[in-house]
């Protein structure tokens, strides 16, 4: 199903109005879902999948639509379906990373807080951080405000394939290491208020860029310019990276996987956070 930008506002058609332009429906197919409709006694979008005219994917999308709830499904392609957030908005996983978001607004982007930005922190490979890290950040930008994703892993980015981005060859590495330029910061296909800054080119000397003042600097910067900033970390098992980062942000949030992530590990992790001045504020068991 392709999306269609509508011409008038979305919230005030019917979700019937909804699914009948974005299917491309004519008036005898429309005809055929309301007799249908009519004579069982069931919603237009349940009579319309019913016919055959639609699918559930349709309807959801067509919901999510008429409530202003932005949403990619994951048949039209356009987001990876490991983004559960976004694909698959309305199943149990991602309904635990509203309940996740709504704990972090409590606790930290409330209005009576000083401004964080949060570092999502795990201490081995392979533990989920980056997984979890882009689905918290396609949570937030579902509510009102702009929310940025950095990619700081310059060991081992992932966040622009996931998200599919443009390669324009700049990124974080570009700022840090003073070649910035244009479209650094890209934005996100079907969730208007999500902006991911890449990695770009991966660097040889990624905690060296991490420790210069300008990363310290392009954090308050940013923290300015959107109302939440999410930053995904190298494992702590790869360096100091996570650290100096998590340190830069004021706030962290740690990751670890179930039978994945052993225990010294997680404790060595702790007291790398604690050593500096961040707020650790909780901790997640990723079964992903």
């Amino acid at each position: 199903m392709e999306e269609h930008a509508p011409t008038e506002p979305i919230g005030e058609r019917s979700i019937g109005e909804i699914i009948a332009k974005a299917n491309n429906l004519t008036v005898e197919q429309i005809q055929s879902i309301l007799e249908y409709q009519r004579t069982n006694e069931v919603r237009f979008g349940e009579a319309a999948v019913a016919l055959g005219l639609a699918n559930t994917d349709d309807v959801m999308w067509a919901l999510a639509q008429q409530f202003h709830y932005p949403y990619a499904s994951e048949s039209n392609g356009s987001l990876d379906p490991e983004l559960v957030v976004g694909a698959r908005p309305f199943t149990e996983q991602a309904e635990a990373f509203r309940a996740i978001r709504s704990r972090l607004i409590m606790r930290l982007f409330s209005d009576e807080r000083p401004k964080h930005a949060l570092a999502v922190v795990s201490p081995e490979s392979g533990d989920g951080k980056t997984f979890f890290a882009a689905n918290l950040a396609v949570a937030f930008s579902q509510l009102p405000g702009r929310t940025l994703l950095i990619d700081a892993d310059m060991r081992n980015p992932r966040l622009h394939t996931l998200f599919k981005l443009k390669d324009h060859g700049t990124g974080l590495s570009s700022i840090l290491s003073g070649r910035a330029a244009s479209r650094v910061i890209q934005s996100v296909p079907g969730l208007p208020s999500l902006y991911i800054l890449p990695v770009g080119v991966t660097p040889p000397n990624p905690l060296e860029l991490l420790e210069r003042p300008g990363f310290a600097l392009m954090i308050r910067e940013l923290k300015t310019k959107f109302d939440r900033v999410i930053v995904d970390t190298p494992a702590l098992s790869c360096g100091a990276d996570a650290a100096v980062i998590a340190s830069r942000c004021g706030a962290a949030l740690a990751v670890a996987r179930r039978d994945n992530s052993s225990y010294l590990a997680t404790q060595e992790m702790a007291k790398a956070i604690r050593m500096g001045a961040i707020e650790l504020v909780g901790s997640v068991l990723n079964e992903y």
